[in-house]
């Protein structure tokens, strides 16, 4: 018997709901547990100059940050690999993610980071469009998934060769050691000044990529039949792309490189939808803004030496996704 998906409503409420808690938590645990009553006082009193500094100065932007970067890898993952018809589909197939770092490491290598706070973000989004032009020139007018693959597979070994040159020619042990960190993906010490440069990037990139909805659904039944009911693939191509490009440079420009999330949540959300592409597409977002916030607030309580950083929660995650397809693959081997 096929198990019936529930209602998509009562999805992203659910969804909606897991969010808010993460970010309610993301705020209430770190270092210095503070309670409901604390943490409304300082919200909306300020009597407290201990709790809000905590909550404003820290705790809140991290979290909406967290909450904006998830939601934009979630939610690229899940649209490309709509778009590419494969369920490994993330950022980096596209070399977006790598190239957004090599951007960031940049910025970090020739000293650029320490001029402006806006440096190292404004270098890792211009690195991220930077791809999608290289994309562009390499694909040509190919309309092909596994032409764009390909092409996206040139692009990312170029980026991560150009960050193993930087590590390699790094002046000191020092200089390595801090792209290394940045590389791993964090959202330490991060403000507001952070959250309003990321936000018109992810804003812009998640209005791209939701507009692909009801295309990518008529690409499920191939590229001649999507034509014949009025999808212009170029189109569509260009504003997948673009969206992926500058919202996930946006993102990767103030967290580092963070991997697995867009691969993680689609194959999450799938079983829960009628699993066309359009019905994944907002859950994988809200489902990526919660599981990024809570793999945030994990890093934070997990009683370490150093604090964990984002890129390995992820990375561990990803494996039991990587495990499951396996072995559902193995059966059809």
């Amino acid at each position: 018997m096929t198990r019936r998906a529930p209602p998509r409503a009562l999805l992203i409420a659910a969804l909606a709901l897991l969010a808010l808690g993460a970010g309610i938590a993301s705020l209430l645990f770190g270092a210095v547990d503070l309670s409901v009553a604390r943490l409304w006082t300082a919200a909306v009193h300020g009597g407290d100059p201990v709790a809000s500094t905590i909550l404003f100065e820290l705790r809140l932007p991290r979290t909406l940050l967290a909450l904006v970067v998830g939601a934009m890898l979630g939610l690229a993952g899940a649209a490309l690999q709509g778009y590419l018809r494969n369920p490994l589909a993330e950022p980096s197939v596209l070399g977006t993610s790598n190239a957004a770092a090599l951007g960031g490491v940049a910025a970090i290598y020739f000293g650029f980071a320490e001029l402006h706070v806006a440096t190292l973000p404004l270098l890792a989004t211009g690195g991220a469009l930077l791809s999608l032009v290289l994309l562009f020139a390499l694909a040509g007018r190919a309309e092909s998934p596994l032409t764009l693959i390909l092409a996206g597979i040139a692009v990312g070994t170029l980026a991560v060769a150009g960050t193993s040159l930087a590590l390699n020619l790094s002046p000191n042990p020092f200089a390595a050691m801090e792209i290394m960190t940045w590389l791993l993906g964090s959202l330490e010490n991060r403000s507001f000044q952070h959250l309003w440069i990321a936000l018109p990037c992810i804003a812009a990139g998640t209005a791209m990529l939701l507009w692909n909805g009801r295309a990518l659904d008529a690409l499920t039944l191939g590229e001649d039949a999507a034509q014949a009911m009025g999808v212009d693939l170029r189109a569509m191509r260009l504003r997948l792309l673009a969206g992926t490009a500058i919202g996930v440079g946006g993102a990767v420009a103030v967290s580092g490189a963070i991997g697995f999330v867009g691969l993680i949540v689609p194959h999450l959300i799938r079983p829960l939808t009628d699993r066309s592409p359009s019905a994944i597409l907002l859950p994988s977002a809200i489902g990526g803004a919660a599981l990024l916030t809570l793999a945030d607030l994990g890093v934070r309580i997990i009683p370490t030496t150093n604090e964990l950083k984002l890129g390995v929660v992820t990375a561990f995650l990803g494996v039991p996704v990587f495990l499951v397809h396996l072995m559902r693959e193995r059966r059809l081997w």
